[in-house]
């Protein structure tokens, strides 16, 4: 195994856990932040602060890496073009192009005849206005760029709807996308890695519960149908495969009153609906991200045990620099904290989660259900 130094974009929590994961198995690790002050800064072999568009930065990042990859989309696309041409980056610049950018996405899917919700693409008022005009019903307006965990969306139900114009005030100047509700019986996410050399696996399908627009629950196996299971992993794969991917990609799905499974979104990365596989699966989700950048063989998928993982967010805090007492998860049999590493708590700030695992799918939720009630 070649020792290389990784180079990430980005210095989350995702990028805490890539590095735990490079330390264990032997890699350097450079985290380049953005500018921001980071969890994965204690973790990190060396830590960039320089935000993405200082070339000082640039230069000593491209200096110290062999292979480069990235913690979250929002990166901006000429700054990976431009480490594309000096470095290999994983996933491929133009892969991460599409799933930064939710028309690009929506465009990708509908070429390669993956279902998703109806949609339109707008950018202006009266554009707005036509688009409501055709798809019937309850509508949500996202932006085309830099929206996340709910950011950047606008619900226009079809009673009390406020004018195009006066909607269209919070997307002045930009593009938009105007995706027709769907009735949901659930979510559903899909975590595949493929690796540089073509192989694809893939994690049993999460069924994930959502608050307030971010992920609070994430439960695996999914309780659904096989055959609903099996079409999830054979798109998420596809989508994959389509992409030319290397590394791990989430493929977030809706499913609708009759049944079908609606591609909502992917994310070029590890996934926070992909955590439990750190305690849960013989080979996590960062492990596979390593695996496939430096070209190793990709590990084994499989669930020992079934698992609830929880989001824990700010709003747990007492005060932004106070936990809370976590004794009843750490008392809990199969229960694993996980924290990230964060300066100060914030509402809906995501400030680290717990795993629960059990012998069946009943009893994880059923003791992740009573840590909950205890705070």
């Amino acid at each position: 195994m070649d020792e290389k130094t990784i180079g990430v974009l980005g210095g989350g929590q995702l990028g805490r856990m890539l590095a735990l994961e490079a330390r264990r198995m032997g890699y350097r690790l450079v985290q380049w932040t953005g500018g921001d002050q980071s969890g994965a800064e204690r973790l990190a072999d060396e830590v960039i602060y320089g935000a993405f568009d200082d070339e000082t930065a640039l230069a000593s990042f491209l200096d110290q890496v062999d292979v480069v990859t990235v913690e979250f989309e929002n990166i901006p696309k000429e700054l990976i073009e431009t480490i594309a041409n000096d470095k290999p980056i994983f996933p491929r610049a133009e892969a991460i192009a599409v799933c930064q950018d939710r028309e690009l996405e929506k465009n990708f899917l509908k070429a390669h005849e993956i279902p998703t919700t109806p949609f339109r693409i707008v950018e202006s008022a009266a554009e707005l206005d036509q688009a409501l005009s055709e798809l019937s019903g309850d509508v949500i307006v996202k932006t085309a760029r830099d929206g996340y965990d709910g950011k950047g969306q606008l619900a226009l139900p079809i009673e009390n709807r406020p004018s195009s114009e006066e909607a269209w005030k919070h997307f002045e100047g930009r593009r938009a996308i105007v995706e027709k509700k769907v009735d949901l019986t659930g979510e559903i996410s899909v975590m595949v890695v493929r690796g540089q050399d073509g192989e694809v696996v893939s994690y049993d399908p999460a069924e994930n519960e959502h608050r307030n627009h971010i992920l609070h629950l994430s439960i695996v196996p999914a309780r659904l149908p096989e055959s609903a299971l099996q079409e999830a992993q054979e798109i998420a794969r596809k989508v994959a495969e389509k992409l030319e991917y290397v590394g791990v990609i989430g493929v977030e799905f809706f499913i609708n009153q009759d049944g079908q499974l609606l591609v909502n979104e992917m994310a070029p990365r590890p996934h926070n609906s992909g955590h439990h596989t750190l305690d849960a699966c013989l080979t996590s989700q960062f492990e596979q991200q390593l695996r496939a950048v430096v070209g190793l063989p990709l590990g084994s998928t499989e669930l020992m045990k079934p698992v609830v993982m929880w989001n824990l967010l700010g709003d747990l805090w007492k005060s932004a620099n106070e936990q809370p007492d976590w004794s009843p998860v750490l008392s809990t049999a199969g229960a694993r904290l996980h924290l990230y590493g964060k300066q100060s708590a914030k509402s809906q700030r995501k400030m680290g989660h717990v795993t629960i695992c059990a012998d069946s799918v009943e009893e994880a939720l059923s003791k992740t259900l009573r840590c909950i009630s205890s705070y």
